[in-house]
């Protein structure tokens, strides 16, 4: 009898994937929690290994690869997966792009309102048992033009939403896609910080966007500008977002993500004009279930019949 498939899924994740992959024979183990030792003790005996953000895969990782053929993350970002090391071992690395795309597109258009028109500082301040009517006195999206980095899965869709909010709609991508949603219009990045009155960056967390977002491209920006991240958080200086808020170059910053996470306490989260939430940008039921389904579909497809899907390089 041949050996079964055998698939780690090492992260907390919808359990359609265990279901999809047992469905189709694998045999499944679902173990959280692991430190990266124990991870790396037990990664060979298995033929694809599935993950979200918490576990992180490096070159130790994968001293003893084993049986191991295929990594797949239950996201878009594969920061905590070093690829190289994988690629060098003939492993292949995937990602799920389409599961969490319109989640992570909602939260930024969320984020831009809730900054427009302060939104969690009203609330919180009537949980105190104040009415500051006066104090809350926001901005109208209509009319404002919303500046989208990075034309990916997510940035189209954050930019096809600011569309259908009646706003001007430009973008920038290294790598400009072949074609715009309607109403988009691409420009160069500098003309992106110049023009926009929103910011929403939607780019991968690479040697090239580490810390793209400091204090020289806030130089660039409107005066009183708005900027929101749902990215990655290394893509944000946040020093410098502290120093842009006290100056009133930017009005306003919603951060997702953080370099560190948890972040460190500082003084940046005391800010009233700073917006900071723990990573939601995918924490939807339905994203949820997508990002699951679709890297169990993947490693159905590559495992049983040897088709590629979403690999990343």
């Amino acid at each position: 009898m041949a050996e079964p498939i055998r698939v780690l899924i090492a992260d907390d994740m919808s359990k359609k994937a265990v279901e999809i992959l047992s469905g189709a024979g694998f045999a499944v183990d679902f173990k959280i929690g692991m430190k990266p030792e124990e991870l790396a003790a037990v990664i060979g005996e298995y033929h694809g290994v599935g993950i979200r953000s918490a576990s992180k895969i490096t070159p130790a990782t994968l001293a003893n690869p084993g049986k191991l053929k295929i990594i797949g993350r239950a996201g878009v970002g594969v920061d905590n997966i070093d690829v190289k090391a994988a690629t060098e071992k003939g492993i292949l690395v995937i990602n799920t792009p389409q599961g969490n795309a319109a989640a992570a597109a909602e939260l930024a258009i969320g984020l831009m309102f809730a900054l427009a028109r302060k939104i969690p500082q009203a609330s919180q301040s009537m949980r105190q048992g104040i009415w500051e009517k006066k104090k809350f006195m926001g901005a109208e999206i209509a009319g404002k033009t919303l500046g989208v980095v990075g034309l990916g899965n997510i940035g189209r869709q954050a930019a096809e939403r600011g569309v259908g909010l009646k706003m001007n709609v430009i973008g920038f991508d290294p790598y400009p896609p072949k074609s715009l949603p309607a109403g988009v219009k691409a420009v160069s990045f500098d003309e992106l910080c110049a023009q926009a009155d929103f910011i929403t960056l939607h780019v991968p967390l690479v040697p090239e966007t580490k810390g793209l977002f400091g204090a020289a491209t806030f130089a660039k920006m409107k005066k009183g500008s708005y900027l929101i991240n749902c990215a990655r958080g290394g893509v944000v200086d946040e020093a410098s977002v502290l120093d842009a808020l006290n100056s009133g170059q930017l009005a306003g910053v919603a951060l997702d993500v953080f370099a560190k996470e948890p972040p460190e306490p500082s003084p940046l989260f005391a800010h009233e004009n700073l917006i900071a939430i723990p990573h939601l940008g995918a924490s939807t039921r339905e994203a949820q279930e997508k990002v699951a389904i679709e890297l169990a579909e993947v490693f159905v497809g590559f495992l049983k019949d040897g088709i590629v899907r979403n690999a990343v390089k």
